[in-house]
């Protein structure tokens, strides 16, 4: 009896024992979207890059604009279906860059030997010659190219010119580089350099625009120049598809469409003071300077 009931009390203490011991807990927690979702990464919107185009721009030094002079500057009889239609004037708040209208701004004039009349905005040879040179600051990448400029010298002395080149540096900020010609009539030509005070000005005309497309355009690529504009432009647009496209400017003085986009179409010449003219039936002619119907109107 004394070996049964020791091997009974056993197996009772190994039962209270078992009982006693933890069960295996549950499994691991399964991870709900909540608990993984990390934060989205944000990325700045990559800036679309202005399209170039692959035609090698002419030196748009004035120093070297005569040799560069064939460049662009062919005329011809202009084909008789060339026509503009006038579009009032727009809304669009002006844009008028570093030049601005109803400013006076002072520098110091200098002269150079003019040439042909050619530039570096590519406008071509011309018996007019009171021209000048606009530094490169205030030349502003071409957008100076066609205006006309009131300069007064220290003696009372004054002329009108027409920006067609640029003045490369050290042509400081205000320095107008003028022909020989027109400094002849500002000062004695062996001053050389004089102080000058110079503004914007939006002479009476009764020409009109012409618009030319650069040499080698075709319908996959085109430059496009405004030329005989009687105050600057701003900005110029072509008619596609998609509705009017704003076409990049060169410092060589043409506007590009780098795929051919509107090459050929209606295009949209907006001045600096925010007056659009709508210019229809310009043939896609390389080198010839078609004019238009329309003229912006004075200030």
């Amino acid at each position: 009896m004394t070996g049964t009931t020791a091997l009974t009390a056993a197996g009772i203490l190994v039962c209270l024992v078992t009982a006693m011991l933890p069960g295996p807990g549950p499994g691991p927690k399964a991870e709900t979207g909540a608990d993984v979702a990390a934060p989205a990464a944000t990325h700045p919107e990559a800036t679309p890059s202005t399209p170039t185009s692959s035609a090698p721009p002419t030196d748009s030094s004035h120093a070297a604009a005569t040799a560069t002079a064939a460049v662009g500057t062919t005329t011809a009889a202009p084909p008789p279906s060339a026509k503009a239609t006038p579009q009032a004037a727009s809304s669009t708040a002006p844009s008028a860059g570093r030049i601005q209208p109803g400013t006076t701004y002072k520098g110091v004039a200098t002269a150079y030997a003019a040439g042909d009349g050619n530039g570096a905005c590519l406008f071509g040879p011309s018996d007019d010659l009171m021209i000048a040179a606009m530094n490169t600051t205030d030349y502003e990448s071409s957008r100076a190219c066609g205006a006309y400029v009131r300069v007064r010298a220290a003696s009372g002395a004054s002329i009108t010119v027409r920006i067609t080149n640029e003045c490369p540096l050290p042509c400081a900020p205000g320095q107008l580089d003028v022909s020989e010609q027109a400094f002849a009539k500002l000062a004695d030509p062996k001053l050389g350099r004089i102080p000058i005070t110079w503004s914007l000005l939006s002479p009476q005309t009764s020409g009109t625009i012409s618009v030319r497309y650069k040499a080698g355009s075709n319908p996959h690529w085109c430059g496009i120049q405004v030329i005989d504009h009687r105050n600057p432009v701003a900005r110029l647009e072509v008619r596609t598809t998609k509705g009017w496209r704003r076409l990049p400017r060169t410092d060589y003085n043409y506007f590009l469409s780098a795929d051919g986009s509107g090459c050929g179409g209606a295009m949209r010449i907006t001045d600096i003071y925010g007056e659009q003219l709508t210019v229809d039936g310009t043939a896609l002619l390389p080198n010839v300077a078609q004019p238009t119907r329309v003229q912006f109107a004075p200030h």
